[in-house]
């Protein structure tokens, strides 16, 4: 019990901290500052889109994952899932190197367009994409493999293509999951820092987020870095309580 405390206390602590710190008196009038305005607006869209994006491409590539079976299945599934753990700075290195204005793709597409993903909101989303949507297909597949696929294979019997027993079968089935790892997905995305500084710069009003806000606040308004932190940790948690029962149970 006394190690259980120790290690409680090692999250407890900070917020504490964090919260004893907090300017109650003047959060109002902090909170609605131009700096936290516009990084609360661009840190909204950017993670909304992220989240888009993510279910629309995220779903079909679980389903590959756990339906499909081809070479290099494991090792793609390992790449896929590679940004969970991969440092976000070293992310959004290689976003610039793919996606940049020399990057492989990014250098082409310059030149024919004239359209430029670094340094704009569409590179913050497309670095919140690369680092959230593992979130949503892990989820996703973890659903899919569990499910009885009976229900599919009977559907498909009574002649229902691929495309209708997906619509009408699975994707009700995994729809506790789908939501689930959507939200995962949009707070991580919220929270995103490393891979969106790196990749899409720190600029107010059109790529700073609220993370990146903390960071500039921190060297210029204690009391703004605080409140915005504080934001971010309230968020954290609604998201992490209203899933609580997905993961834990209802105790």
């Amino acid at each position: 019990m006394a190690l259980a405390v120790i290690g409680a206390s090692v999250f407890v602590v900070p917020l504490i901290g964090l919260a004893t710190r907090t300017p109650w008196s003047d959060l109002t009038t902090l909170m609605t500052s131009g700096l936290v305005v516009d990084a609360l607006r661009l840190s909204l869209v950017t993670s909304l889109a992220a989240t888009v994006i993510s279910v629309v491409l995220g779903v079909p590539l679980a389903w590959v994952l756990s339906r499909v079976e081809f070479p290099g299945r494991h090792v793609m599934r390992s790449v896929v899932t590679l940004p969970m753990v991969l440092p976000p700075v070293v992310g959004g290195a290689a976003l610039l190197f793919a996606l940049g204005r020399r990057g492989i793709i990014g250098e082409p597409l310059n030149q024919a367009t004239g359209f430029l993903l670094p340094f704009s909101m569409w590179g913050v989303v497309v670095a919140n994409v690369f680092v959230a949507m593992p979130f949503l297909v892990v989820t996703v597949e973890g659903a899919l493999n569990t499910i009885d696929q009976r229900f599919e294979g009977a559907a498909a019997t009574l002649g229902a293509s691929r495309l209708t027993v997906f619509r009408r079968i699975t994707l009700p089935m995994i729809a506790p999951s789908l939501r689930a790892g959507a939200v995962l997905a949009w707070a991580r995305a919220l929270g995103e820092f490393g891979a969106t500084v790196t990749f899409a710069g720190n600029l107010q009003g059109r790529t700073q987020t609220l993370p990146l806000a903390v960071f500039v606040a921190l060297e210029s308004d204690r009391d703004t870095a605080v409140a915005v932190s504080l934001v971010l940790v309230v968020v954290s948690l609604v998201v992490l309580l209203s899933m609580r029962d997905r993961w834990w149970g209802r105790r």
